[in-house]
């Protein structure tokens, strides 16, 4: 049958994509429609038709997968945070290790390799420890507060998120009626006016220290004593309150200036045994238990007897170095965001850490020049972004020689390319286990351990 738009069409879905979207066929024509699952009979509301896919939302559903459950958010739907949670937290897992398992057997055409189960969440629901709220009016000039809908700006009102721990949604709440009850504007991305644009709230795990943090178009804000007794008064938990001034017409969240009105510029957490002060500005593990696990599996990948020279490309602030710093001879962090390499230092320091050195530079640059002074490391360290590793940096690294590379990713896909990349420089793609860092949303982390051959 010929598809158009606004069929409605029976649909069996039979598989899902990394995103999260259930897969279903209608005369070889894949059709894609999320908030499903495999197993899931349907009658499909065909919203868009190419040449070769279609786009479809669920009229109804016909018969329900054993997979489903109810969904526990209300905003769920409507969201753009969340895509399992209409779907068990067993099955989340084991369609995550699938899609690891997947990428790298199809697209790096890898075999061989031990793939281990994935490192689930003991506790899938309030595990972030940072949240960034977005501020607007809708249509009726009602504040709203809450995140943006999926693939737009428009802000679905949340006055309750599942992922972010309870106390930001008080806080959040608290604040909402200070913007109220004192008539303070909030931003408009139309028009570039309107002074409260973001509510950012960061969470110090092991210490339970909160800071507050609003995003302002702006030098100051009104009330701000009221503000501030307000939240203190609603938790002993706030240690920092703080204004960053953004008032650049982008949608980049933070400015690059921050003002302290209460507390300290920064809170401090503990993570692998060291401690670290986290300010507005600072890179920092949004899941601080599953961050321990992942570092705890990279460390064992490395298998460092405490003479290893380490070198840890994309190190950010420096956490996953020095969490391995005590059991190596040297450590080199080399990351290209300034901010995040003073951190680094700073947090060396702070732990007392004396064989690390840090260097802000492109990693590619960085990989390119170490190879030319001959420096010869024993072991990798590599966390890229998503778009993963530029091809000059695994040439690099595979110039150096070492016995070991640690690959950190967040993205199985562009992760199984480069480990083809590195299979053909001789590297053998020994062991592989996926870590569920932010349940109930596609993302998914992988450690893989290489070793030269």
């Amino acid at each position: 049958m010929e598809l158009k738009k606004n069929d409605i069409v029976p649909l069996e879905i039979t598989d899902m994509t990394g995103q999260g979207s259930g897969i279903g066929h209608i005369d070889g024509m894949a059709v894609f429609c999320p908030l499903t699952a495999p197993g899931d009979t349907i009658n499909a509301h065909i919203l868009k038709v190419k040449k070769n896919y279609a786009f479809a939302k669920t009229e109804s559903v016909v018969t329900p997968s054993p997979m489903r459950t109810q969904p526990d958010c209300v905003c769920y739907t409507k969201c753009g945070g969340c895509v399992f949670r209409h779907i068990s937290y067993s099955e989340e897992l084991k369609f995550k290790q699938q899609r690891v398992y997947d990428a790298l057997t199809r697209i790096g055409k890898l075999n061989g390799f031990m793939m281990n189960p994935i490192i689930g969440c003991d506790d899938p629901d309030h595990y972030r420890n940072k949240s960034q709220i977005p501020v607007g009016q809708d249509k009726e000039g009602k504040i709203v507060t809450g995140f943006f809908g999926n693939h737009s700006h428009r802000i679905i009102d949340c006055s309750e998120c599942r992922l972010h721990p309870e106390e930001f949604d008080s806080i959040t709440a608290e604040i909402k009626r200070w913007i109220e009850k004192n008539r303070i504007t909030v931003y408009n991305e139309t028009t570039g006016k309107g002074l409260i644009r973001h509510i950012y709230i960061r969470q110090a795990k092991s210490t339970d220290q909160i800071m507050v943090c609003l995003v302002i178009n702006g030098g100051d804000i009104p009330k701000q004593d009221e503000l501030i007794k307000k939240l203190t008064g609603s938790s002993d938990k706030i240690k920092s309150i703080i204004l960053n001034i953004n008032r650049e017409r982008t949608n980049v969240i933070m400015g690059k200036k921050c003002v302290t009105i209460y507390g300290k510029d920064h809170i401090t957490d503990t993570l692998c045994g060291l401690s670290f002060d986290i300010s507005p500005l600072s890179f920092y593990q949004i899941n601080h238990d599953q961050t321990e696990k992942l570092y705890a599996k990279a460390k064992e990948y490395a298998r460092l007897s405490g003479n290893e020279f380490l070198i840890d490309l994309y190190c950010g602030a420096g956490t996953i170095g020095l969490s391995m710093a005590y059991n190596v001879k040297k450590l080199l962090g080399v990351e290209i965001i300034p901010q995040a390499i003073e951190n680094a230092k700073a947090n060396a320091l702070k732990n007392n850490i004396q064989n690390a050195e840090f260097i802000c530079a492109d990693a590619s640059l960085a990989a390119k020049e170490l190879t030319k002074n001959n420096t010869r490391p024993d072991v990798v360290i590599i966390d890229p972004p998503r778009k993963g590793c530029d091809g000059t940096v695994i040439e690099a690294i595979c110039t150096m020689s070492p016995k070991r590379v640690v690959y950190v990713s967040c993205d199985p896909e562009t992760l199984a390319r480069d480990l083809a990349l590195f299979t053909e420089k001789g590297y053998i793609t020994e062991d592989v286990t996926p870590v569920d860092m932010f349940p109930r949303t596609q993302h998914v982390e992988v450690v893989v351990l290489m070793s030269s051959s």
